[in-house]
């Protein structure tokens, strides 16, 4: 998933005491659902199967594949009906590291830490070079290398200072910063604003992209061995990206390793100092064509109630990962949880009202792609809010995509009509630590698509943990960074959550529906 920024920290500012009463809680079957998921969950088992067993989950890599076919198959294993992987549209091509060394040899051995950019090809074996540091500002100042990169690693000067932390990595919310959330006063939405690529700030954009297509372009024609850049982290964390499109009619890009900072200042600094600096890399990838499609992992439970069992309650997580380790906090926790509160439902033996539907989503870190097609597909367009009929359908959307720490409270998304039933609905779980619902919004993941055709869609608040300071899109986002208990409290919550939407008379109220933006300026 793409860096999950709180944008806005809004909340209900009061909740009356009326509304609170008239929202009853079943406490027996939350008191069920906390056996089950506190007790006896299989959480981490699930989680161990989305991670060490299927591997780093990259769009439309083997890992997702093999990790969306054995949910599908544990799910109807559980019992979910329905379950199988539903397409949402064209993604592009797989992609995948099958083996990744490097190594300073000169002036002494050093493996270095290094990932392979995502989608970018292999050296083609193994190769030596002396590393050559390229000072080019602009296409000019590459002319004089030309002739001279084939079978080349080369390194760039721009390089970025270590900015060692201050605090701890691992931080959980005050009570301070939850009673913050919990007292600011919720913001009227306004009409979104369409982008305009006149403007200065998309010119200087589109500037800086050509250069980076052109010198791209000219590493490529001169045959360049292998490209070094430095990665953002410190301690030996190194985040991954992207260093080529996923698209089947890409044009081919260099082989590009993303090394850890440390590895990467170093050998700058040796090289810029006259030192000779030799290396040998021996990297492969490989790139799956066969399947373009991007699928998203979908099963139920269905309803029981004649008038209410075409209401569809949905949660919800992205599957996808990034390729640097195998995307446990994000997001096989979300996925592993929505699996598991999925799990403790089916086990209470409980029946329903309204249809419970669980989606792990694909490609969400190339742009919520995943749930984007899918509301696209059954709920309607966002740019025009075309409607269609299953829109009216959906009760509520629930998602968790933040890392692996434990549920505090809820998002409202600005629906502060949903803030006095989600008071109510956590009030069971105040000894577990969730007590807080704010009016305000979390942006970067999947609930967004819902809230985009005026659908409830929300995300729950998670204690951060070191997800954004550790594992976020990194080598360190393994299983070992997963907090147990966490992740039993909140398939339990969710779970709870998901009874009582499907036991209640009435929908989710929803927010008014969203003003399409105004048509994009010409150019």
């Amino acid at each position: 998933m793409k860096l999950k920024l709180l944008y806005t920290c809004l909340a209900i500012t009061s909740i009356a005491g009326t509304a609170f009463a008239q929202e009853t809680v079943d406490q027996a079957a939350v008191a069920k659902i906390r056996e089950e998921g506190l007790n006896h969950s299989k959480v981490m088992e699930t989680a161990f199967y989305l991670t060490d067993v299927a591997g780093p989950r990259l769009a439309n890599s083997p890992g997702l594949i093999k990790a969306q076919l054995w949910a599908v198959n544990q799910l109807k294993t559980w019992g979910m009906v329905n379950s199988k992987l539903e397409p949402w549209g064209k993604f592009g091509k797989g992609w995948e590291v099958q083996k990744n060394y490097a190594a300073v040899t000169v002036p002494y051995y050093h493996a270095i830490i290094g990932i392979p950019k995502a989608w970018t090809p292999g050296t083609n074996g193994t190769i030596k070079s002396e590393v050559i540091l390229l000072k080019a500002d602009s296409l000019p100042d590459l002319a004089k290398y030309k002739g001279k990169l084939t079978g080349k690693i080369v390194i760039f000067d721009a390089q970025n200072p270590l900015k060692r932390l201050t605090k701890p990595d691992l931080e959980r919310y005050s009570d301070e910063q939850l009673a913050e959330m919990a007292a600011a006063k919720p913001v009227t939405p306004g009409q979104r604003r369409a982008f305009d690529p006149n403007s200065p700030q998309f010119a200087t954009m589109r500037k800086m992209r050509a250069m980076r297509v052109a010198m791209s372009q000219f590493l490529v024609d001169e045959k360049v061995g292998l490209i070094l850049s430095q990665g953002r982290g410190t301690d030996g964390t190194t985040f991954t990206t992207n260093g080529a499109s996923y698209a089947d009619t890409a044009k081919a890009v260099a082989p590009e390793l993303e090394t850890s900072g440390e590895d990467y200042l170093r050998i700058l600094r040796l090289v810029k100092a006259g030192q000779k600096v030799e290396m040998e890399a021996d990297i492969k990838t490989e790139f799956t064509t066969k399947d373009l499609q991007g699928y998203n992992v979908i099963a139920e439970i269905p309803g029981t109630d004649k008038k209410l069992k075409e209401q569809v309650i949905m949660i919800g997580g992205h599957l996808d990962s990034w390729h640097g380790a195998t995307g446990a906090t994000d997001n096989a926790a979300g996925s592993a949880v929505m699996m598991e509160a999925m799990r403790i439902l089916k086990t209470i033996g409980f029946k329903p009202k309204r249809t419970i539907r669980i989606a792990l989503w694909s490609s969400e870190e190339q742009g919520l792609f995943g749930s984007r097609g899918y509301v696209a597909a059954h709920f309607g367009d966002p740019k025009t809010m075309e409607l269609k009929p299953e829109q009216k359908t959906l009760d509520a959307y629930y998602n968790l995509d933040n890392g692996t720490g434990k549920i505090r409270g809820i998002y409202l998304q600005g629906d502060t009509a949903a803030g006095p039933i989600f008071k109510a609905w956590l009030e069971p779980f105040k000894d577990l630590g969730a007590t807080t619902v704010t009016a305000g919004n979390t942006g970067g993941t999947d609930h967004q698509s819902f809230d985009a055709v005026g659908l409830p869609g929300f995300q729950f608040i998670q204690d951060g943990m070191d997800y954004n300071t550790r594992t976020h899109h990194s080598n360190q986002d393994t299983y070992d960074r997963l907090s147990e208990d966490d992740l039993k409290q909140a398939s339990t919550i969710i779970a709870s959550f998901v009874y009582n939407t499907s036991e209640r008379k009435d929908m989710i109220p929803r927010k008014a529906l969203p003003t399409p933006p105004p048509a994009t300026p010409a150019r």
